[in-house]
């Protein structure tokens, strides 16, 4: 191994820690990273893995939108506002391999999908490992229960992640007492302040939220392809289907399947959406909708 391999091996390792759990640093409290201004409008999704209700917890939309506001990073999207949102922003949670597993249809999605739309020579320079951060979660189970979360920053246009942050926590260091700021009322409004459960998913989505700032360069420049697209809807791009769904005949989760699609399908973009659906053309021509959450 040369000394330059041992250079970027060592430096991954490093990145690696700083932006996944703390566990060399676990008596120190987390706290919530900031930017010093806002990247976007977000509307927060709910992902497949929805490990907040085997704790007995409910939606962490609440605590997202807290953690949104007082690092400043994004300004939630207003449900009036005609203007669509810039981004948006994936939560899941559980124990550490269902969040691995959950997060997985997103590494390599910085490589493949930048490099479809194009962005790839702006953007993936500045992408931790083109994603491979994710896999951080990797041996970190044991007998000590470890919750962890996942979230993922996903341009609406494309379907392409452009960030992803996770955490994992087997013991909270946060303090909910004293003067409360925005993200100890989110999380008191999210029913996860009055437990342990709580406040260990609390922190861990603090800590995935910590991973997503990190990236704001990253995410800054995404959102230039994003108004490109919107501009001009006739450019397509080719997307993969990360999971087992359908292509609809209409833009709704109601709407009558025009066929089944398997995961790896690769669709071509028309430009078109609304909310969180994309029209999209088969390889042999169909034309239906898909929702952007299973997209890679």
């Amino acid at each position: 191994m040369t000394s330059r391999s041992i250079t970027i091996t060592a430096s991954i390792v490093l990145l690696a820690s700083a932006v996944s759990s703390p566990a060399f640093a676990k008596d120190v409290p987390v706290e919530l990273a900031r930017c010093s201004e806002s990247l976007g409008t977000i509307a927060v999704v709910e992902g497949d893995t929805q490990g907040w209700s085997k704790y007995g917890l409910g939606s962490p939309r609440e605590l997202i939108a807290a953690l949104a506001a007082e690092s400043r990073c994004f300004t939630m999207h207003r449900a009036d506002d005609t203007t669509p949102a810039t981004f948006l922003v994936n939560v899941i949670a559980g124990d550490a391999e269902e969040v691995d597993q959950g997060l997985s249809v997103a590494k390599g999605l910085a490589t493949e999908g930048l490099v479809r739309s194009g962005a790839a020579g702006q953007l993936l320079s500045k992408v931790p490992m083109g994603g491979a951060l994710l896999g951080a979660f990797g041996g970190l189970g044991g007998k000590k229960k470890t919750v962890a979360a996942g979230i993922r920053v996903i341009a609406p246009g494309t379907g392409i992640t452009v960030a992803s942050g996770s955490g994992t926590v087997k013991k909270s260091t946060l303090n909910f007492g004293g003067t409360a700021g925005a993200w100890q009322q989110g999380a008191a409004a999210a029913g996860y302040a009055g437990s342990k459960d709580g406040k260990m998913l609390t922190e861990a989505f603090i800590i995935a939220f910590n991973g997503i700032a990190a990236q704001q360069a990253n995410i800054r420049a995404a959102a230039v392809p994003v108004a490109a697209a919107a501009a001009a809807p006739a450019a397509s791009a080719t997307i993969t289907v990360a999971t087992d769904t359908a292509l609809l005949a209409e833009p709704r989760a109601d709407a009558p399947a025009v066929r089944s699609l398997r995961a790896g399908t690769e669709l071509k973009m028309t430009g078109q959406r609304q909310g969180l659906f994309a029209e999209a053309v088969d390889n042999y021509g169909t034309r239906g909708w898909v929702s952007v959450e299973s997209l890679q």
